[in-house]
């Protein structure tokens, strides 16, 4: 936190509110693998309905972290593309998962 700071603050709680969402979290790190089709963002987890990763990514898209690209073409091709808004959650992503490779997968009992 930085001098000043009080432990509420309403960014930060909108922040949280975000990457929270049920499957957020795992959309986020597909999306900033690469994966950009619907299909392959599904298969990143099968136990993840087709509803619920729409649902995500329609909110993603509403919050500005995500653009729907629809190509003109036969079929229909979709793909979603993080904005520099999406892609700057990369940070906060790549530090949760350092913190859970040390914290849950190397010391799980400390």
């Amino acid at each position: 936190m930085r001098p000043g700071d009080t432990a509420f603050c309403p960014y930060y709680h909108q922040a949280v509110a975000v990457i929270e969402r049920r499957w957020a979290g795992l959309i986020l790190r597909a999306l900033l693998a690469g994966k950009t089709r619907f299909n392959d963002i599904a298969s990143v987890w099968p136990g993840m309905s087709n509803r619920l990763l729409s649902q995500r990514l329609k909110e993603f898209e509403r919050d500005g972290i995500v653009r729907r690209i629809v190509h003109d073409e036969t079929p229909v091709r979709v793909e979603y593309r993080l904005t520099d808004k999406g892609e700057a959650l990369s940070g906060v992503v790549i530090a949760l998962t350092e913190w859970a490779d040390y914290w849950l997968r190397d010391h799980p009992s400390t």
